[in-house]
């Protein structure tokens, strides 16, 4: 039972393709916080994919867009506009991918036609997307934007390989355009860190499983998961977080604020033997 935390708001989401997705999960939260929306994804996720169902279980409208195609975009915030009946409040991009990753091109070895495909699915689009909407004036004062994004925008996280330079660009388009559309028009544009997480795009990172887990040790409150996401979206989504802009705000248990935990530092004791070590534990 939701708290109608978004009732009355129209939304977008672009991203969702199976119940693994971040933004399938968003979507339900949102539906039920009582928010209409469109869905957009690709023609073939759109053709291919579960997307369909979730547009019947929300009672969304399913928009095909490629979200690096400007002509797309402006068609799905006009058909959004027309559908809901107004201008939007919310805009979900839930979009990565990397061929470079797909085809174990490992960093020092990139292929850079794939390194542009990455950095123009994964990041270029936000900006194109945002852009659209600026130029259609399709979002509502105090509207809000928001992208996913991961702490290896950051940090150097092994195996994220091309992705992290897609997500540190991500960030930077919503600080640079989060200035421009929040002193115009009150929009906010924010960035949600979130722990690893198993999804379609995501379980194509080597090591994925070995990271969740490394993560979730690392974590004093645990990794958080799709759901966990879902719900500080509909946060950001709110009228709760109006003030709130040119953010990237972390969603991952504590991760990004660790160095060492105690569980860490007793599995990397282990891995020593016995006599490598001191009697206080530490390496001789």
């Amino acid at each position: 039972m939701g708290c109608n935390l978004l009732k009355g708001k129209r939304g977008i989401i672009f991203g969702a393709l199976n119940d693994m997705s971040i933004a399938w999960k968003v979507a339900e939260l949102a539906h039920e916080e009582g928010a209409i929306f469109t869905l957009s994804n690709t023609h073939i996720a759109c053709r291919m994919g579960n997307v369909v169902e979730l547009a019947k279980k929300t009672g969304s409208e399913l928009i095909p867009a490629d979200a690096t195609n400007v002509e797309d975009l402006e068609n799905v915030f006009k058909t959004s506009m027309e559908v809901l009946g107004g201008k939007i409040d919310f805009v979900l991009h839930s979009i990565g991918m990397s061929l470079n990753v797909r085809k174990k091109r490992v960093y020092n070895d990139l292929d850079y036609n794939f390194l542009s495909k990455t950095l123009d699915i994964s990041a270029i689009s936000f900006h194109k997307m945002i852009q659209t909407a600026y130029k259609l004036d399709a979002i509502n004062e105090w509207g809000s934007i928001v992208a996913l994004s991961y702490v290896a925008a950051q940090r150097t996280l092994y195996g994220y390989n091309d992705m992290a330079d897609a997500k540190a660009l991500l960030e930077s388009i919503a600080r640079s355009f989060g200035y421009i559309y929040g002193r115009e028009k009150k929009v906010r544009i924010n960035t949600i860190s979130q722990s690893p997480t198993i999804t379609t795009a995501g379980s194509g990172v080597k090591g994925i499983n070995s990271l969740i887990d490394f993560s979730d040790r690392m974590s004093p409150l645990g990794n958080a998961d799709a759901l966990d996401c879902a719900k500080y979206c509909v946060t950001m989504f709110s009228d709760y977080t109006r003030k709130v802009t040119m953010q990237n705000l972390f969603n991952d248990g504590g991760f990004s604020s660790m160095g060492m935990s105690l569980r860490a530092m007793d599995q990397y004791n282990k891995s020593f033997d016995p006599e490598e070590l001191a009697e206080d534990g530490s390496e001789i």
